[in-house]
């Protein structure tokens, strides 16, 4: 019949685990030890499980978050940091253009979006069908989604009419990608829109 192990002796071997020295960097770590299924906080082995588990979790709420064509936290947080990263991202452009449309200036971000689809069109006829329906809906006075040119990016735009190209708007596009920027993005980051985003992918990212 197997010896007992008193209470006296399971005290020493606890407190022999916990008093040992500990590992020099690159060396291999000790055996799991007794402790380590109850969670004991000091257990390196524990310590490793949790942060291995913490990694998994994020990892598999990225997963899910493509999934289900939403933005991982990685790529809310991005958007932040850069106004570029933010305008060339799919869930970004969407969740900026939500803002935008509660300040009745969603109109910026269209005209920005036709300029660069037109900036990548060859076909010479496309380019003058697009062209011509980018001034009707975005420059004419008569528009009623007019945006804000100044006088001399107008002018340009007016006489670039008479023989279309790709980049007829590209100095109106550089106007209104700087007025979102200094005017509409630092008001989008201190918003309920992207707070409120924030905060939903951070609880996913935890709870998942």
């Amino acid at each position: 019949m197997p010896r007992s192990v008193s209470g006296v002796e399971m005290r020493k071997r606890q407190a022999a685990h916990i008093e040992a020295p500990a590992q020099a960097p690159g060396q291999p770590r000790p055996n799991t030890c007794c402790l380590c299924w109850c969670g004991c906080c000091k257990c390196l082995w524990n310590e490793d499980r949790m942060e291995r588990s913490e990694r998994q979790t994020c990892k598999m709420d990225s997963i899910e978050a493509r999934d289900e064509q939403h933005p991982t936290l990685d790529e809310v947080l991005s958007w932040a940091r850069s106004f570029e990263l933010m305008l060339r991202s799919l869930e970004g452009r969407e969740v900026f253009r939500e803002f935008l449309r509660s300040e009745y200036s969603e109109d910026n971000l269209l005209f920005w979006l036709a300029c660069d689809e037109l900036k990548k069109e060859t076909n010479p006829t496309v380019v003058e069908e697009k062209a011509r329906i980018i001034y009707e809906d975005y420059v004419s006075i008569l528009s009623p989604k007019e945006v804000s040119l100044d006088s001399r990016v107008r002018e340009g735009i007016n006489q670039s009419l008479a023989e279309p190209s790709n980049l007829m708007y590209e100095e109106a596009q550089l106007q209104i990608y700087t007025l979102m920027h200094r005017d509409s993005y630092p008001r989008f980051l201190n918003s309920s829109v992207y707070r409120d985003l924030l905060a939903s992918r951070r609880r996913t990212c935890l709870d998942t």
